[in-house]
């Protein structure tokens, strides 16, 4: 199947893109910026930019089997002056009347067309049970919602089956609404948004992205469907559970006032009461992998499978015997992880193989851009890229120190931050899974200095990378748990 998406470099966008290629189906992006997507989304997508011209849409889209909708500017962040609430509808609505003016020239049309909406469709409704058939609000996010939705099932036609995801709040690495909320508990400052009593109809982001593609491959399915978890929760349960995650206080409940202070109108859509139920996926049998609040924040904000300790006392050896680098460089701190991955090890290394693949595993806020990389890697090639660390721009040059194909390769930073950076990745075959392994060795400069900042930030900080690293990769290969693969021996 071929796929046309917009919203592909966005929070939940980038991670469809990996779900999408491990179903085996192809991807075009319509994309603002060809070559930031091009960063972020690899090499495995086509590109079409916004700016093309309509026969160009309406030629793209008639090679196309489905569309996928996801564009729109931020709801949350910024007050919702004139031209912040212009730019809202534009982004959506307009947009969406757009692709379908397109969609409905195409020859043949697409046969599916999934939209975006959200759970603002509802407004504030207190405890009332919320499901797909419950009626719209009047505030503005609703009627957005609403306007949103009907643009979309213009294209509703014999030919073409329209559905529109009415999205809660999405949890994952990376973005999203967990990363707001998760700074002020980072600081010891965390707790509930106005009162506390206010249902949030949560979701992980794996479920969000499952049932967005059953919503793709089910004929059955259309109309409005509520892309939410199974058990919504009350806000001061969901500080509560984010304290308890993070092992930080959630006590400091942010008052209405102050909120209305910073966000204006849109505090009142923020601290909104929404109990939705995903009623239509129920009903067509989907089964959550993660039903409990608890469990969603352990897998988001624990430590994962990464371990970072001293290099003192740890038995392990380099790939390369006694390598000069590491003599020169010495580092020490020792950072390990390990995944399993339901897919064949050839397609697993051809992917780590390109360079252009590796934004797509790298978390958005770091603005990962390579600069210039060697055509083909092996031994001796170097790679070029610029990303953000703390905010701060950083350059980085990488040196393939040595390539073994579908076994092993190691990198090593030649300029960077680091004093020492000396990653291994190690590939295997078991079961039919592939089993990858990162072995990195670094030091920071500077010292003592170096050791209190890795202790205080960087170790976290890597700890964050390499998991989203590992979601990533889950995403675009699916994922055997650990434990059972290891039973599996």
């Amino acid at each position: 199947m071929r796929v046309f998406l917009t919203g592909a470099t966005g929070f939940i966008g980038r991670a469809l893109v990996l779900a999408l290629h491990r179903r085996g189906y192809s991807v075009v992006a319509w994309v603002r910026s060809p070559g930031l997507a091009r960063a972020q989304l690899g090499e495995e997508v086509e590109l079409l930019p916004i700016e093309a011209d309509e026969s160009s849409l309406i030629s793209t889209l008639s090679k196309c089997e489905a569309v996928i909708n996801l564009a729109g500017e931020p709801i949350f962040g910024k007050r919702w002056t004139p031209a912040r609430r212009k730019a809202l509808i534009d982004s959506r609505v307009l947009l969406t009347a757009r692709l379908v003016r397109a969609l409905k020239q195409a020859e043949p049309p697409p046969t599916v067309l999934l939209s975006g909406s959200a759970v603002g469709y509802y407004g504030d409704r207190g405890e009332e049970r919320l499901g797909e058939e419950s009626s719209p609000s009047s505030d503005f996010l609703a009627r957005l919602c609403q306007d949103w939705e009907q643009a979309a099932m213009q294209a509703a036609s014999r030919k073409t089956r329209v559905v529109c995801l009415r999205t809660g709040i999405v949890l994952g690495h990376g973005g999203g609404a967990l990363k707001q909320m998760a700074l002020p508990f980072r600081f010891g400052l965390g707790g509930p948004l106005g009162s506390g009593s206010q249902f949030v109809p949560w979701i992980h982001l794996h479920d969000c992205i499952e049932m967005i593609l059953a919503a793709l491959e089910k004929p059955e399915l259309s109309g409005p469907v509520n892309i939410v978890g199974p058990a919504p929760v009350k806000h001061r349960e969901l500080a509560r559970a984010l304290g308890k995650s993070m092992r930080k206080p959630a006590f400091f409940r942010l008052p209405p006032a102050a909120l209305r202070t910073l966000l204006g109108q849109a505090a009142e859509s923020l601290c909104a009461s929404q109990k939705c139920y995903p009623d239509k996926a129920d009903a067509h049998g989907y089964r959550f992998r993660f039903q409990d609040i608890d469990e969603a924040l352990r897998d988001l904000l624990g430590p994962g499978d990464v371990h970072i300790g001293t290099l003192r006392g740890i038995n392990t050896q380099p790939l390369i015997d006694d390598p000069a680098y590491l003599k020169q460089r010495r580092p020490d701190t020792f950072l390990s992880t390990r995944t399993v991955l339901d897919a064949p090890l050839d397609s697993v290394f051809r992917f780590f193989s390109k360079p252009g693949n590796l934004g797509l595993l790298t978390p958005p806020e770091m603005n990962f851009t390579i600069q210039r990389a060697d055509a083909l890697l092996k031994a001796g090639a170097t790679i070029e890229y610029r990303l953000r660390v703390f905010g701060i721009p950083i350059g980085w040059r990488t040196r393939i120190e040595c390539w073994e194909d579908k076994r092993h390769f190691v990198d090593s930073q030649t300029r960077g931050p680091y004093r020492a950076w000396w990653h291994e990745h190690r590939f295997s075959e078991q079961n039919g899974c592939t089993v990858m392994e990162d072995r990195v060795y670094y030091a920071l400069p500077f010292g003592i200095l170096g050791r209190v900042l890795n202790r205080l930030l960087v170790a976290q900080q890597l700890r964050t990378t390499f998991n989203y690293r590992a979601a990533a990769i889950c995403f675009r290969f699916g994922s055997t748990p650990v434990e059972n693969h290891d039973q599996r021996k």
